[in-house]
């Protein structure tokens, strides 16, 4: 399927709350940015876990919609973050890509970075499809 940036954030509309822009958009890969603001962050002032995992999620979504048909439904089934430093920085980049897309199920990895590249989590994704036909 193919979808704009406005037609994700009107299907999404917690991607609104995030602040999520999508940068980029295209057959294989999405990609999203999120302001590092007070209101999403813990203590110390870094991310919040739960603002990274919200656009991790959102990012999936999207790119397993990528690869469906119209009409298909999909559903994640298991989502796993590994958090690997700190959400310092101006804003946090979530690049989605599918590793792989069969009949039923979709594999889908999503790399967060730092406005300053650097790594700050990955998250797998498995995800249920219900194809139309």
């Amino acid at each position: 399927m193919k979808f704009t940036s406005d037609q994700i954030l009107d299907m999404v509309p917690f991607a609104r709350t995030l602040g999520i822009e999508f940068a980029a958009i295209s057959d294989a890969t999405v990609e999203a940015r999120m302001r590092n603001r007070p209101e999403l962050s813990t203590m110390g002032g870094g991310l919040h876990g739960g603002a990274v995992m919200g656009i991790a999620d959102v990012v999936g979504a999207a790119t397993t919609a990528l690869a469906l048909d119209e009409g298909d439904l999909w559903t994640t089934i298991e989502s796993t973050t590994y958090f690997l430093n700190p959400g310092k920085g101006e804003c946090v980049v979530a690049r989605g890509s599918a590793t792989k897309t069969g009949n039923s199920l979709a594999f889908v990895q999503i790399d967060l970075y730092s406005d300053r590249e650097v790594h700050l989590a990955r998250t797998s994704q498995v995800v249920a499809i219900q194809r139309r036909h």
